[in-house]
């Protein structure tokens, strides 16, 4: 676990260091003549960061060193700051070169000199301290201080908080009210460590109850599997002794007859029937110490009956799940008692009449549950989440999981498969993987598949040594660990591991683990990359998916009244409240549950559950009955590398529920700086890299539109839980502030990236008491542009997002080239925005410029002064937005009016921008479009024929002056990966794109609007395009053009819309064999064009992998679609205009017979 002051502290340094390195740097200090300076600064720089480095290793708590820490990120920013500032003002000429050179030169070396003395006096304040064990060992006085602290008050409270464990035990112990049979389960890290031995010792003796129970044995079996035979006569032995002590001579005498009778007894069955019988009218106590797995319990508890005497079984364990499930987790969450504060030693026991052994023990079977590793950190090892999460869970097991746990059970128990198998089960904390693998374990259908079953919880820090001990035990094996490997050879064999975080520990397991007969292995893991790494065959991954919001209220409901109903015919007025809360546990099942168990103690009234949804946040924070969920959580943050914690951190800058683009998230993060080019690899492609591992990790959740876009997700979301994690985290690091309704503005506060909210409609006094903008480096608005959110103090901006702002005019752009640091600039979807000034050429650090879905159709001259940009993205509407040609030209020429256009007689174009010549000079361009070629397209083209970088393009305006032109541009674009062209006019792109086309290989994406008559030949060697959109093509071979798309290996989505044959109303048949890797497929078609596709036929066997089918028409036909049955992983089905009284009898039927029952929209 790292801190993440210390993430954040790493993370900034190494942005410092990078660029105090760099040649440019070197440069500008070479320059401005402090080169010693920065080659000071830098190798103070590199020696903080070891520092760092070493702080990280030890895990180092202490208080100083995280302040230390602190500093530290905060002189890596004025070191950027400073040495970025130096650079851009050094290539503004008039800054450097005339007039001022001294007075400036003055300037440069006293700020040099401050910066210079801030890194030296942070450096030494580590040294004078001695923070950290890398600079030398902990200094004196603090050893001192802590001994003392042992060995005075340390002891002190050390003997109160263990005589109040004993206590608090007592009393769970001694209830008199309870007559039946109740077992508890007593858990911690170390049965020796943390005294839990002396606790159940003192208990044991005490004398109160001594006097409670006639009968007392302390048992510690020292076999596994326990041998019953003599574990019974051990505990008569003990019995017997201690009864001796405290008993009369009568009853002596009546015990002394009943004892030589039972150890005289060989036969299992009659000795098990004898010891009942001599418990039945005796009061006793037993405490089993040490039962390391669950199958010994099973064993133990046929034997004792509740007599109703008020007997006692107590459990000491040190895995959590034998605590849990000794008491009867499957019964629901078990009571839980933390005795200790600092949370190493708890209890569980069953709530109310449930103490009883019939709640206990009613499931008693031979199925083995869970042990796990005994092996903890130091510090706040385990907290109370570790205790409760799966008994938590336990309650959500049947509901909503019945098709996953049928699928893994198939994967588990398939005889015919005649090979070893790694199934690999994958999700977010909190979502049920563990209960999942262990109701399975448990199941009937997998209990007789095989000879050697075990079950482990990977614990932290791993240790396998211990781990392989735990599975010598459970598999009833004997020799040394060393033979594990040849005793489990022959062997067909199950075994869970749950909570592998890392592929080392799986490579560290598996070396010992035969590939045995039809062995199989289940692993649990909250990462994608681990669950690939452990399953070679991806049809033996698993990804656990979030609640359906039916299951998760059917789950809510039975956890807040204890039975399943319906909540909006007997709480209409709960209904609001509980599908915000619903909504904000997004399908998470410890969430729904925990949430729900803590509703079920309050008052069933809105009012109540209103104050839970407005101060959730606080209330997971602060709420001891809903920490579990905060907790659980915390761990995959903690997990985070410190690179994806600054990328983690960044999330909360968006709205609640927004879904936030890939492209755009990527490339913020870019210009933010959290990610360095390496290896010829940019720093965008690091960064998506970034986004795809947080993926992995479900820290960031595709959206609902990603869904079926498994071949790319295209936006994401963040768990409305882990944002709330993300916020508290970044307002600890004065990361993200947010200005919004009812924010306080008592203090000026300090940070590095402002958003500023939609709600919020405050004036300029408080905007300035509340925000200090010096030190932002990002402003993202989401509601009402105001001129005074950027002032004259803002010099150190890097990223400017203004994406859907309203209010924003041309105006409010005037004085934007001020902003010299700027990297990121997006005014997408500003629609009053016509023109850009041609001051922005000064933005020399521009990386991207995004102006899609505003009046802008030309781009000023300067813009080929902005030597460092990469993407640059414009037109009035996106190319998706599909209207035709003729249609965006009235369109286009309102637009035209309500702007001032610079050029008389150009045609305006509702997708592309006119862009200058010169645009070969951006040799760093990789995304370019949308670009409008109709007019001086030539030179235009020329000019692209030289951005070689090229990996994004979108062009309009083909037509057959400018076609041969264009193709020729692309055929050179050898990195091209996402190609889309529209033409223009009634010939399109016919004769266009003919010709070879060598480099099309490497195009994943592909869009061609415009008639095509035919598909060009290079598409069939399209091996790697994942998604294909045809438009208008008007192809008049549709069988052909079928079979070529069809025989596209990698074709995940594919949208044939209107126009896009040409013949009359015909069937679009899918063949057999065709579309292997197919998962969007969209049909579209205008009833007033009568050359479209009429209907859709399915042959058996094509599109095995479609989940998602989308048909747009308004033809009246009831049978507009054949074949649904034959779809094996279709789920859902658009249907969208289709006129009112079409008929869906026949649609319902096909699709009732498909085994996925696919679920039917209408839009």
């Amino acid at each position: 676990m790292e801190a993440t002051a210390l993430s954040v502290g790493k993370s900034v340094l190494s942005g410092a260091l990078s660029y105090a390195k760099s040649a440019l740097a070197e440069e500008v200090a070479l320059q401005l003549g402090v080169r010693r300076d920065q080659v000071f600064i830098t190798n103070e720089l590199e020696i903080m960061q070891a520092f760092l480095m070493a702080a990280h290793d030890e895990r180092d708590d202490n208080m100083v060193v995280k302040v230390w820490v602190k500093q530290v990120r905060d002189v890596a920013y004025d070191v950027e700051d400073t040495l970025q500032e130096f650079a851009v003002r050094l290539e503004k000429k008039s800054w450097w070169h005339f007039g001022r050179t001294l007075q400036d030169r003055h300037h440069v070396a006293k700020q040099m000199k401050e910066l210079r003395a801030n890194v030296e006096e942070v450096s030494h304040r580590n040294m004078r301290y001695q923070l950290i064990k890398g600079s030398s060992s902990k200094p004196a006085n603090i050893s001192r201080q802590s001994v003392t602290g042992t060995t005075m008050s340390g002891i002190e409270e050390a003997r109160r908080q263990e005589d109040r464990a004993k206590f608090d035990l007592i009393q769970i112990v001694s209830k008199k009210e309870e007559a039946d049979l109740r077992v508890i389960a007593v858990w911690g890290k170390s049965m020796a460590e943390l005294g839990e031995l002396s606790i159940l010792k003192r208990v044991y003796e005490d004398p109160k109850i001594r006097k409670m129970f006639e009968c007392r044995a302390w048992i510690t079996p020292s076999l596994h599997p326990i041998n019953l035979s003599e574990f019974l006569k051990t505990v008569v032995g003990q019995f017997y002794i201690n009864f001796l002590q405290e008993a009369k001579e009568e009853e002596k005498a009546t015990l002394g007859a009943e004892v030589p009778k039972i150890m005289g007894m060989t036969k299992k069955d009659d000795l098990a029937q004898e010891f009942k019988k001599f418990l039945k009218e005796r009061s006793y106590l037993v405490v089993l110490n040490g039962i390391i797995a669950i199958e010994d319990w099973d064993l133990i508890k046929t034997c004792f009956p509740d007599n109703k005497k008020g007997s006692r079984i107590i459990v000491s364990t040190e895995q959590v799940g034998v605590a849990s499930l000794c008491v009867g987790a499957e019964n629901g969450a078990p009571e839980h008692k933390q005795l200790f504060a600092d949370q190493t030693l708890h209890v569980f026991c069953r709530k109310g009449s449930q103490h009883g052994m019939n709640s206990a023990v009613a499931t008693s079977g031979t199925n083995i549950v869970t042990t796990g590793v005994n092996n903890y950190p130091k510090k706040n090892i385990l907290t109370r989440l570790d205790t409760l999460v799966m008994a938590t869970l336990e309650e959500s097991r049947l509901i909503g999981r019945g098709s996953e746990k049928n699928e893994i059970i198939k994967l588990v128990s398939d005889k015919d498969v005649h090979q070893f198998r790694v199934v690999s089960l994958w999700g977010m904390g909190g979502i049920g993987k563990t209960t999942l693998v262990r109701d399975i374990y448990q199941s009937e259908e997998i209990s007789g598949t095989f000879e050697e079953r075990a079950c482990v919880t990977v614990m932290r820090p791993f240790n396998c040594d211990k781990l392989l001990k735990n599975l010598t035990t459970q598999f009833r094996h004997k020799d040394p660990i060393t033979d594990i490997t040849v005793y489990l050879r022959e062997k067909r064999y199950l075994l869970v591991l749950d909570d592998v975080s890392s592929t080392s520990e799986w490579d560290a397991i598996i070396k010992y683990l035969p590939k045995a007969k039809t062995s199989c292995i289940i692993v649990t893991t909250r990462e994608e990359n681990i669950a690939k790494h452990c399953s070679d065959d991806e049809r033996s991954m698993y990804k656990l998916k979030n609640m359906n919001h039916e299951d998760a209220l059917i789950l809510f409901t039975k956890k807040v009244f204890k039975e399943t109903l319906d909540l909006e015919k007997q709480y209409p007025e709960l209904v609001e409240q509980a599908e915000m809360i619903l909504r904000k546990c997004n399908g998470l099942p410890l969430a729904i549950v925990t949430i729900g168990g803590f509703l079920a103690n309050q008052p069933k009234s809105a009012l109540e559950w209103r104050k839970l949804n407005e101060n959730i946040s606080a209330e997971l924070e602060l709420n001891p009955e809903l920490e579990t969920i905060r907790s659980i959580l915390m761990r995959s943050y903690d997990g985070l590398p410190y690179h994806l914690k600054s990328c983690f951190l960044y999330m909360p800058i968006f709205p609640e529920d927004q879904s936030v683009g890939r492209g755009r998230l990527v490339r913020r993060w870019a210009a933010e700086g959290y990610s360095r080019e390496v290896r010829g690899k940019s720093m965008e492609e690091i960064a998506d890299g970034y986004f795809m591992e947080l993926l992995s990790r479900s820290m960031l959740l595709p959206s609902q539109e990603s869904i079926h876009s498994t071949k790319g997700i295209e936006s994401c979301q963040v768990h409305d839980l882990m944002r709330d994690i993300g916020i508290s985290k970044s307002m600890e690091e004065n990361l993200v502030f947010t200005v919004e309704k009812g924010c306080s503005s008592n203090s000026q506060a300090t940070m590095r990236h402002l958003a500023i909210s939609n709600n919020w409609e405050g004036d300029q006094y408080e905007f300035e008491s509340m925000v200090d903008l010096s030190r932002v480096r990002s402003i993202t608005c989401f509601g009402e542009w105001k001129p005074f959110f950027i002032s004259e103090t803002v010099t150190l901006l890097r990223v400017l997002d203004l994406e859907n702002t309203t209010g924003l005019t041309d105006d409010h752009l005037k004085h934007i080239w001020k902003l010299l640091h700027l990297r990121y600039l997006s005014l997408r979807g500003c629609h009053h925005i016509c023109h850009l000034p041609d001051s922005l050429g000064n933005l020399r650090e521009l990386q991207t410029l995004d102006v899609r879905g505003t009046r802008i159709n030309k781009l000023p001259k300067s813009i080929i002064n902005l030597q460092k940009l990469n993407n640059l993205c414009a037109g009035m509407k996106m190319m998706d937005e599909d209207i035709s040609y003729e249609e965006s030209k009235g369109e286009g020429a309102m637009s035209y009016r309500l702007c001032i256009v610079p050029a008389a007689g150009m045609r305006p174009d509702k997708y592309g921008v006119l862009v200058p010549k010169g645009m070969s000079k951006l040799k760093g361009l990789r995304t370019l479009g949308i670009v409008n070629i109709a007019r001086e397209g030539k030179d235009i083209l020329h000019d692209m024929k030289r951005l070689t970088w090229l990996h994004k393009l979108g062009v309009t305006g083909v037509n057959k002056e400018n076609g041969q032109e264009l193709y020729s541009a692309i055929v050179g674009m050898r990195r091209l990966e996402s190609l889309s062209i529209r033409s223009e006019g009634e010939p399109g792109l016919s004769g266009c794109l003919d010709g070879d086309y060598s480099s099309a290989a490497s195009l994943l994406r592909l869009k061609l609007y415009g008639n095509l008559v035919k598909l060009p030949k290079w598409i069939q060697e399209l091996n790697n395009v994942v998604k294909l959109k045809l438009r208008s093509s008007r192809i008049s071979t549709h069988d052909d053009a079928m079979q070529v798309l069809g025989n596209l290996p990698n074709l995940a989505s594919l949208h044939l819309l209107e126009k896009s044959f040409q013949l009359g109303n015909f069937c679009l048949s899918f063949h057999s064999g065709t579309f292997p890797s197919l998962v969007v497929l969209e049909v579209g078609l205008r009833i007033d064009f009568m050359g479209d596709v009429r209907s859709l036929k399915f042959k058996q066997g094509t599109a095995p992998k479609l989940e998602l089918l989308k048909f747009c028409t308004s033809i009246n036909d009831s049978e507009s679609i054949l074949g649904l049955p034959s779809l094996a992983s279709l789920k859902d089905v658009v249907l969208e205009n289709f006129c009112d009284g079409f008929e869906l009898a026949y649609m319902r039927t096909e699709l009732a017979r498909n085994p996925n029952r696919p679920v039917l929209k209408m839009l």
